[in-house]
């Protein structure tokens, strides 16, 4: 038997704007500028509004739809975006290390008198380098993939003979497969002294003492006094352990640039936060297609009418889009005044023990935005300071009562905790628990396991491994 029944279900849709706002909000500066020449491209509704001479008192032209005779016309809206200042940005010209770093060995390897075969096989192995320039992959893998991809049939043998041929181009190290090996290629490019032959016989036979740090077995072992094996040792340390990122400095200071977000400037006692436009246009309406719009308001025409329904939806997408540019901007500029009032004695002096405690939830509270708004707000954003520049997460961390009673910031413990570290005894590196006693006396209330956390975080290695000569 059938019955019938009555189900009520609430859902909820996000609009067309929320949309773009959402997604908006994500893009840091550069890709902002991206995503806006891309909707320009696509929509051709969308201009780039040129700046003019005019008198203060000129209103911004706009393009009002309110004669459309639809029922479901588009509502008049602002067209222009005043949303950033007028800074210029310099253009930066960026590369890709990786394939600098790529094409530097197939520039080496075009100089070697190889077949054919052999060519392949050699830029196969440079194809499969990592970042750092190691070789990670097994001899047996490459084999194998060499005959599925290049269709190229090879031996373990003629692999290594191609490997070594890698070994030898600069930066010296490169074509490694562990740590041991890329220093050894790299010292053996040193002129021969007492000093390198004892780190070659180091690293040749007494790798895991050196790596743990056992000086004293190496130096009954070898025969060798403290000074003897102070000297190898500090040849061994000016070795590079990542001879894939040697790369000519003016790569690396191309790609390092950072364009921030934010600009928080120290005046006469006063914070003034601002968000620089840099080159991110401000956006107009064309008015051409404005016009085929109304001339089509009152045609019977079906070309016209088509062309005025594409026209319609192409105004649609301009209108969500400057709104979304605009409510990216109010969202942005709300929650980074929230966090510069949060921590205004911080951005005062930039001196980390003022730093507060600070969550997500707290801003959230401040704006009156979701967390996952203000998260969104916060990922790949930075502000320029007057003491540097900061990614926005900087500032966000947990707190821990001090002996006093009073919440500190966690960034805080850590800077206390470097201290720690950076002037104890290296003969005699302090244990966790001797930090903790520090910490103690220093007026911080952690626990063994929260120094082990915190020192993990900071890449502090454990006091065997901190020893030093």
């Amino acid at each position: 038997m059938l019955k019938q029944g009555l189900e009520l279900k609430q859902t909820q849709k996000l609009s067309p704007l929320q949309i773009q706002t959402i997604k908006l909000i994500e893009l840091p500066i550069q890709e902002l500028e991206q995503r806006i020449r891309k909707e320009m491209e696509e929509n051709p509704v969308l201009d780039e509004d040129q700046p003019k001479e005019k008198e203060e008192d000129e209103a911004p032209r706009e393009v009002s739809l309110s004669e459309y005779k639809e029922d479901d016309a588009i509502p008049s809206y602002r067209l222009r975006s005043d949303n950033y200042s007028k800074d210029e940005r310099p253009q930066y010209n960026t590369f890709s290390v990786k394939e600098s770093f790529t094409q530097s060995l197939q520039e080496q390897l075009g100089y070697r008198n190889l077949s054919e075969r052999q060519f392949t096989v050699a830029s196969f192995l440079i194809g499969s380098l990592d970042d750092d320039g190691y070789l990670r992959r097994s001899i047996d893998g490459i084999v194998d993939d060499l005959s599925f991809r290049a269709n190229v049939e090879t031996d373990e043998q003629e692999v290594l003979d191609m490997l070594k041929i890698i070994q030898d181009f600069e930066p010296a190290g490169v074509g490694a497969r562990d740590l041991r090996e890329c220093l050894l290629l790299q010292i053996k490019h040193c002129k021969r002294t007492p000093e390198v032959d004892n780190a070659v016989r180091i690293l040749t036979n007494y790798f895991n003492e050196f790596t743990n740090k056992h000086f004293h077995k190496i130096m009954t072992r070898m025969g060798l006094s403290e000074e003897e094996l102070k000297a190898a040792m500090a040849k061994i340390l000016k070795l590079n352990p990542a001879p894939g990122g040697q790369i000519d400095d003016s790569y690396t200071d191309q790609a390092q640039q950072i364009v921030p977000d934010f600009l928080l400037e120290y005046k006469e006692g006063e914070l003034k936060l601002s968000m620089p436009r840099f080159s991110i246009p401000e956006l107009r309406v064309n008015r051409k297609y404005a016009d085929i719009l109304l001339e089509a308001a009152n045609s019977s025409e079906r070309e016209k009418k088509e062309a005025a329904a594409f026209v319609k939806k192409k105004l649609d997408s301009a209108k969500w889009f400057v709104e979304a540019v605009k409510q990216r901007h109010n969202t942005l500029s709300n929650t980074m005044q929230a966090i510069v009032d949060y921590q205004h004695d911080y951005f005062i002096d930039g001196d980390e023990t003022h730093l507060k405690p600070m969550v997500l939830k707290d801003i959230a509270e401040k704006t009156g935005f979701d967390i996952s708004t203000i998260s969104r707000v916060v990922n790949s954003k930075y502000i320029e300071t007057h003491f540097g520049i900061y990614s926005l997460k900087y500032f966000f961390s947990e707190g821990l009562e001090n002996q006093d009673g009073e919440e500190v910031s966690t960034r805080e413990l850590k800077k206390a905790l470097l201290e720690c570290v950076e002037t104890e005894d290296k003969r005699k590196p302090l244990t966790d628990d001797e930090l903790v006693d520090r910490m103690t006396g220093k007026g911080y209330k952690v626990a063994r396991r929260t120094i082990a956390k915190y020192r993990d975080q900071l890449g502090i290695p454990k006091a065997r491994l901190r020893k030093e000569l």
